[in-house]
């Protein structure tokens, strides 16, 4: 690769960390809070975001020390637990995702088995109106000869 090249690299990766501070939240300090059981982000638009940790793949069953190790990186864009080996872009938490798909995949079967007033109470009226709406197969072969 010659000098050049690499100029034009370092250029376009200046480029892309000045549009991605721009785009994306940044935090300016992040913790635990024991007696709420939340990690508690910091941001710098003022804003707060919270999390209960056993949302978090790899933190569900971290002690209270362990989650109190918590570090940013410099740009405040992700959050680092070294004793839990768990790593996260503030941006993908920020947004729900907690973790790889199929932790994410799991976290969403595990809400669905919840069982609740409301939910019971929904599935019951839903059952008097005639339960699920069938669902409509249409046959490829005739939609596509008409």
């Amino acid at each position: 690769m010659s000098e050049e090249e690499l100029n034009a690299q370092i250029e376009k990766a200046k480029n892309l960390a000045l549009e991605a501070e721009a785009k994306e939240p940044r935090a300016i300090s992040v913790s635990y809070n024991q007696s709420s059981g939340l990690v508690m982000i910091a941001l710098k638009n003022g804003a707060f975001f919270s999390f209960p940790p056993n949302l978090v793949q790899g933190l569900g069953k971290a002690s209270s020390e362990e989650l109190n190790n918590v570090w940013l990186d410099e740009s405040g864009s992700s959050v680092h637990w070294d004793s839990l080996d768990a790593d996260f872009e503030l941006a993908s938490l920020v947004a729900g995702i907690f973790g790889t798909k199929v932790w994410m995949s799991e976290l969403g079967r595990k809400g669905g088995k919840v069982k609740s007033a409301i939910k019971t109470e929904t599935a019951r009226n839903n059952g008097k109106k005639g339960g699920r709406p069938k669902k409509v197969v249409q046959d490829l072969q005739n939609s596509m000869s008409s």
